[in-house]
């Protein structure tokens, strides 16, 4: 009896640590998020007044799930999505996001969006162009993931709300469908001090 009781042990540690050395599964991300609210942001001829041969008007598009939210300090709190495209390009006589079809493309053409890279600027590393930022209630699963490809839509539903519909692909090929209609307020940000790096009001600490 006392050797049938050792050996159900050692059967149970067994199966124990069979089941242990199986992998995590992978952590799924939302594919297809709503964006319930967010705000465009205007720079101008932003690349010409540096210095590059960039003529066409810069804008920026940040959007955010409805879980997260700003302080009045202007930190970014809560969990969810970040959508944040830096570097949209619409033509010198634009100064408010047009309806159209706009594509991850270097060209700097109007309807066209930098894709996201990490840029090193005096030993800092900085993320720039299109990027996606997941803040997880778990955070050593928050992550920035960058949009290398694809396209969104934007449409007028009246003068001030906005229907915004993407269709992206991530760097590690992670397909990305969202969407948002609301009221997108527009900032005028062209006359502000040019900072180095990304020109994001907030830096993302993840």
């Amino acid at each position: 009896m006392k050797h049938i009781k050792v050996l159900f042990f050692i059967f149970a540690v067994l199966l124990l640590s069979c089941k242990g050395s199986e992998p995590n599964p992978p952590y799924s991300y939302e594919a297809n998020p709503h964006y319930a609210w967010g705000y465009a942001e205007f720079y101008g001829a932003y690349y010409a007044n540096q210095g590059v041969k960039i003529l066409n008007n810069t804008f920026s598009i940040s959007l955010f799930s409805d879980s997260l939210g700003l302080t009045n300090k202007g930190a970014l709190v809560g969990y969810g999505q970040y959508l944040f495209l830096e570097d949209v390009f619409l033509s010198t006589f634009t100064t408010k996001l047009s309806a159209g079809k706009y594509t991850i493309n270097e060209s700097a053409k109007p309807f066209t969006v930098f894709a996201g890279k990490n840029d090193t600027i005096d030993s800092e590393v900085y993320t720039i162009g299109a990027y996606i930022s997941y803040y997880e209630q778990n955070t050593a699963k928050s992550k920035i993931k960058l949009i290398s490809s694809g396209s969104f839509d934007v449409k007028m539903v009246n003068d001030s709300v906005y229907n915004i519909v993407c269709n992206f692909k991530t760097s590690d090929s992670l397909k990305l469908i969202g969407s948002f209609e609301a009221v997108l307020p527009h900032f005028d940000q062209s006359l502000l001090p040019k900072k180095v790096g990304s020109r994001n009001r907030f830096k993302l600490n993840i």
